[in-house]
């Protein structure tokens, strides 16, 4: 039963949103790309226009923006957190 549980939480939806010319966007990719995740990347200036990301997320002012099974993580630097949990030590494994 644990494994299952592990299982389930092992299979995430990740939504990135990036930029071009973005290094963080470059390394948040990366990051997941290493751990094995699959993500969806939408592109502001091509999936949807900064205005439109401006008005889904009007409190987010950097890119890469972050979302995790809807949990709003942040950028790149809260994604390394957001790894770095107690609660997320399984994945390591």
């Amino acid at each position: 039963m644990e494994f299952m549980q592990k299982q389930a939480q092992m299979t995430k939806n990740i939504l990135i949103y990036t930029k071009d010319n973005c290094p963080y966007c470059v390394q948040a990719k990366n990051l997941f790309t290493n751990k094995g995740e699959q993500y969806i990347e939408k592109k502001i200036g091509k999936d949807l226009t900064r205005e439109e990301f401006m008005e889904s997320f009007p409190d987010v002012r950097t890119v890469p923006f972050i979302i995790i099974n809807a949990e709003k993580v942040g950028g790149y630097d809260k994604l390394v957190e957001w790894y770095d949990r107690p609660e997320r030590s399984f994945l390591a494994e």
